[in-house]
């Protein structure tokens, strides 16, 4: 019996598929979760409540805040906002 490691596995399910097939598969799901009802519509209200909750959450962490900043200050591929951006 061959070793696990020998053993070529081809990509089956969603992996086997082209970016276009998977995206008719998944939004053909989507469509028939509303359908049926199963699947969840978010209101603008309930949106903007879930977006606080969560910014909420990870701002706490001051160390992860400022560690992200430092990164994103660091960045050279980024341009530097101008006054242009903001006008």
């Amino acid at each position: 019996m061959p070793d696990h490691d020998e053993t070529k596995v081809s990509p089956r399910g969603f992996a086997a598929m082209d970016e276009r097939r998977r995206r008719e598969v998944a939004s053909l799901g989507g469509r028939i979760a509303h359908a049926r009802g199963r699947a969840h519509r978010f209101t603008p209200e309930e949106a903007r409540k879930a977006g606080q909750k969560g910014g909420s959450q990870i701002s706490r962490n001051r160390k992860h805040m400022s560690e992200l900043g430092r990164r994103s200050n660091s960045r050279e591929d980024v341009p530097a906002a101008t006054e242009e951006t903001w006008t």
